[in-house]
């Protein structure tokens, strides 16, 4: 009986797994088109390199997704994200009602960087952690690899930020 519950428990807990790196394949996917228009928008050459960095990042962390569906023998799909969706369209709100060229405009695409980013380090650290509970310790390595990647983008755009307010108040 135990043995049943336990294969029923690792059945759904890999059903769950799945469906949360659909999730953020969706998510990456979503967030690799709309980097250049955030790295357009922005006005520190910083700031645009930083959104131009990221961008290259998720193509690799979009790879690297793909490569987590190989090894747990599932096809590389994506279910559209809501948070990841409502991140981007909030971003291109931010570009629509700000003026170009302004630290309004950057600091509220710093947000949306951050935002995204967090949203990201989120699910990572969950994946990884899950991957692990259930076996599957290459994936779970490969996740801590985005984790890592995500936590450093967020310390740039932490740092570009506070840069950019001190600029502001001197």
């Amino acid at each position: 009986m135990e043995t049943q519950t336990m294969k029923a428990t690792n059945l759904k807990l890999k059903e769950f797994f799945v469906h949360q790196l659909r999730d953020i394949y969706w998510a990456e996917k979503k967030l690799f088109k709309a980097l250049p228009k955030l790295q357009d928008a922005a006005t520190t050459p910083e700031l645009k390199d930083a959104f131009g960095q990221n961008r290259q990042q998720t193509q690799t962390h979009v790879e690297r997704l793909e490569q987590v569906f190989g090894m747990v023998n599932e096809k590389a799909d994506a279910t559209k994200c809501p948070a990841m969706a409502g991140i981007v369209e909030e971003g291109e709100e931010i570009i629509d009602e700000t003026t170009k060229g302004t630290a309004q405009r950057d600091t509220g695409l710093i947000f949306t960087g951050q935002k995204a980013g967090n949203y990201k380090i989120a699910t990572y650290r969950g994946l990884a952690n899950l991957a692990k509970n259930i076996g599957y310790n290459n994936a779970a390595d490969v996740l801590r690899q985005t984790l890592a990647e995500d936590k450093a983008s967020d310390a740039v755009l932490t740092q570009i930020a506070e840069n950019n307010v001190n600029y502001q108040l001197n």
